[in-house]
């Protein structure tokens, strides 16, 4: 792999980054460039990358060896782990200049589509070019795109106000909500709610369920309430109910009333629940279906995409009716049972029983202690009447069951971790 003397840096964001053995170590996310006190472009100093665990650091640029659309190689030595903090003089490129409203020399208003940064003979990389696209009030067709020089450009300095969305979304479309959700925690507040709130209902939804409460809170505060409604009812129950619960009783009310009603119906219905029992942290919208049903129907339902892997470990089997609360419950086939039982016969037939359900009011403690001594991924939550309510799932039991700050990256930050990781290249 050989490194281009120029690189558009939006085109890094994503792309892996590899330690000298060939290892993937994190993925690029951003650039850092230091701004001059004359007139010069600012220096690039290095690449953000986002590890494992949600910790981004920052990578030297003296420390790339090799650059190129598809990876990012480092070169042997010591890894430092710190977490990455931006300092006074700094500038995340991607961050900060995409989508910024900008004015050429030759009086053209547009905005940043992405920067180039260019290594001199001496090794040193600075941002030398922008691209820009013109502004048109044409609708059929979209402005002419330019490709200038640094300082052709005015309005690369100091603090942007009207920055656009568009382009900043584009990098940031591919990534997981979690991933998602960790970038969005790097923006300033006003930034963070404009991104968000321009991601349709269903990303938004999936990313909520991945960001701090308060961070929840704040980004559904700043959407008008329809939007909010609109946004709750993708969300899953039991998240939906998560966030509502960091309202104020009164704007729960107002919510849950511009929901639609089959939405709102469940997430009522666990918010009766008090916290820290089964009823607070289980999903209502378990995989469930009838004794009648055949292996190859419930292979097939715990196929669909929307499910997460927690939930489709497992079939719940009731009498009618099929949503919660259902008929009479009883039992549960996992999916590796599935996979050993030909395709025709029925769930009836291989259905497991013999571990007692839990009860709304089981305790977060209780439920953790029988999972781990069960191996479960997943159990069932009965009412009195042995009726299906909901499902516990690890994932609950962890999100529960983690401190309440766990999404928090200003907490992680403060968390013991390794600081250095030696690169030795296989050379140690």
């Amino acid at each position: 792999m050989s490194t281009p003397n120029r690189v558009y840096i939006a085109r890094l964001a994503g792309v892996a980054v590899f330690d000298p053995n060939g290892d993937q170590v994190g993925r690029i996310r951003d650039a850092v460039a230091r701004v001059r006190p004359t007139q010069r472009p600012p220096e690039v100093v290095g690449l953000v990358a986002e590890m494992p665990m949600r910790r981004r650091i920052f990578l030297s640029i003296n420390r790339i060896t090799s650059i190129d659309p598809d990876a990012v190689v480092l070169g042997s030595g010591t890894l430092n782990l710190r977490r990455f903090e931006k300092r006074p003089n700094e500038l995340l490129v991607l961050q900060e200049l995409l989508d910024r409203r900008v004015q050429l020399d030759t009086g053209q208003a547009g905005s940043v589509v992405d920067v180039a940064m260019e290594s001199s003979r001496g090794g040193e990389w600075a941002l030398t070019r922008v691209a820009v696209r013109e502004q048109t009030s044409r609708l059929a067709r979209r402005g002419h795109l330019h490709q200038v020089e640094w300082d052709r450009v005015r309005g690369l300095g100091g603090i942007a106000d009207n920055r656009g969305t568009a382009n900043l979304l584009a990098v940031l479309e591919d990534m997981r909500p979690a991933d998602l959700a960790n970038a969005l925690q790097d923006l300033p507040d006003a930034r963070r709610n404009e991104v968000a709130a321009a991601l349709d209902d269903e990303r938004l939804a999936d990313v909520l369920g991945e960001l701090p409460e308060h961070d929840q809170v704040e980004i559904l505060a700043a959407l008008d309430r329809e939007r909010a409604a609109d946004v709750l009812e993708e969300m899953d129950p039991d998240d939906a109910a998560d966030l509502l619960n960091e309202l104020p009783p009164p704007e729960q009310d107002v919510l849950l009333d511009l929901m639609e009603p089959d939405e709102a119906t469940p997430v009522r219905q666990l918010l009766r629940y008090a916290s820290g029992t089964a009823g607070s942290v289980m999903t209502s919208e378990p995989v469930i279906l009838p004794p009648d049903a055949t292996v190859a129907e419930a292979l097939a339902r715990i196929r669909e995409p929307q499910l997460s892997p927690a939930v489709a470990a497992q079939v719940f089997v009731t009498r009618a009716p099929l949503t919660t609360p259902t008929g009479r419950y009883l039992g549960m086939v996992h999916f590796q049972a599935l996979l050993r039982e030909p395709p025709a016969d029925l769930l009836g037939g291989i259905v497991v029983n013999d571990i007692d359900p839990l009860r709304p009011t089981t305790p977060l403690p209780e439920i953790t202690r029988r999972m781990a001594t069960y191996d479960l991924v997943a159990m069932p939550v009965v009412d009195r009447s042995m009726r299906l309510v909901g499902a516990v799932t690890v994932d609950d039991v962890l999100d529960h069951s983690l401190p309440r700050d766990w999404r928090d990256r200003d907490a992680m930050a403060t968390a013991p971790a390794a600081d250095e990781e030696t690169l030795d290249g296989g050379n140690g």
